[in-house]
């Protein structure tokens, strides 16, 4: 195929609102309606939503939550940690109590929002099996 041809109107596959879908997944709801939830338990994908019947089986995480999870209590701690270690000096065991629980619950906050996020990325982009749905 040539720079100059187009692909037939029949080859494209629109894609969903990937914008909104993502914020209904930060919201741990369902891509399409918004309504029925995603996750139960936790971090453990429903089988279908509640409200629009939407098959969520096809969804596949995987490790994208857990290091997008990572990505970002990394880059925000870090340098935090740096500022206040240089900035006040806190004692070694306060500096760590403090940056601990920080971490582990910004983590624990991050990580089914994130989950949701990238469920409804899929959705948006058709992958893995959504496809089908409409």
């Amino acid at each position: 195929m040539t720079e100059t041809q187009t692909l037939p109107a029949s080859d494209i596959v629109n894609d969903r609102p990937t914008l909104p879908a993502m914020v209904k997944g930060w919201r741990r709801k369902c891509p399409c309606c918004g309504k029925g939830a995603v996750l139960h338990s936790y971090l453990k994908v429903n089988a279908r939503c509640d409200s629009c019947d939407l098959d969520l089986s096809p969804a596949r995480a995987d490790d994208g939550p857990a290091y997008l999870t990572i990505l970002i209590v990394g880059h925000l701690l870090a340098p935090l940690i740096h500022i206040v270690f240089i900035t006040w000096r806190p004692e070694p065991m306060v500096l760590f109590t403090i940056f601990t629980i920080g971490c582990v619950g910004l983590s624990l906050y991050l990580l089914p929002r994130l989950k949701g996020v990238v469920i409804a990325y899929q959705w948006a982009k058709r992958m893995y099996g959504f496809e089908q749905d409409s």
